[in-house]
């Protein structure tokens, strides 16, 4: 009986779900998520939940598939704004460049930018170059170990949070990160894992070492200030998750690493 009445009760979500995705968008909630006419979408290079190209050169992410949706759905053009690595994204939201994104809803962030609740929870973790001795995260917390992030990245943010052992190097984008691992600069890279997957695509021999050191909750993004679009964007994020837009953003974009968010 509880199998046939929640049945019926996802039935009754995706009905509700479909009828709002039918409904016309308000024009207050329109002008607000795309105030120039187009829909602005923030992305960076080398993340497959932001942007990525394959090696025939077509572009994906789920940053990139998600605007594209909401920008069909708004009715407006998509225009994706790059920008070199996520800190600069958030920059560019506060400064009126870009009008959403799709990344990490830290609490920092929230201060900068409102977020729709997570869709999507990905790993935190270590990247270490082939050959590395290091075998497991407490291998890595150890005194003269060099461990790279990214500049403005949350993980710079989290692992200097509180004094840690090893030796923190800043790399100024992903692509520097990928060149200071095989260059023996780094002995372990840190950022979540669908970023790592990718790097160690491009790093023969590497290794993602077990376990994790985080979770990031990816969400939609906005600048403040935005209210009604907001209002409008949380009903479009919860019809991504549940009409399947979402996972089919996630399986083209090859997200590794991916986890229930938290508050879900």
């Amino acid at each position: 009986m509880k199998t046939l009445f929640r049945a019926l009760r996802l039935a009754a979500i995706a009905l509700s779900l479909a009828a709002c995705a039918a409904a016309p968008v308000p024009p207050e909630a329109r002008a607000q998520l795309a105030p120039t006419g187009k829909l602005r979408v923030a992305v960076y290079p080398g993340s497959p939940t932001s942007m990525v190209k394959d090696a025939s050169g077509d572009t994906r992410g789920v940053t990139w598939d998600l605007g594209q949706a909401l920008a069909a759905r708004l009715g407006v053009p998509f225009e994706p704004v790059v920008f070199a690595r996520p800190a600069e994204v958030i920059e560019g939201l506060k400064a009126g460049k870009a009008d959403i994104t799709f990344t990490n809803a830290s609490p920092a962030r929230a201060k900068e930018v409102d977020f729709t609740p997570p869709l999507l929870g990905v790993e935190q973790g270590f990247l270490v170059p082939a050959g590395s001795k290091l075998s497991t995260i407490a291998d890595v917390e150890k005194p003269g170990v060099r461990v790279g992030v990214t500049t403005g990245s949350t993980s710079e943010a989290a692992l200097t949070r509180e004094p840690r052992p090893f030796t923190l190097l800043r790399a100024p984008t992903l692509k520097d990160a990928a060149r200071m691992l095989s260059a023996g600069e780094l002995d372990a890279f840190s950022t979540n894992k669908a970023i790592l997957s990718e790097l160690s695509d491009q790093l023969p021999g590497s290794r993602i070492l077990e376990g994790r050191i985080g979770l990031e909750n990816m969400a939609l993004g906005i600048p403040k200030g935005r209210e009604a679009g907001m209002a409008w964007l949380r009903g479009f994020a919860e019809g991504a998750m549940a009409d399947g837009t979402l996972d089919r953003a996630v399986a083209r974009a090859g997200v590794r690493g991916t986890v229930k968010p938290e508050g879900r």
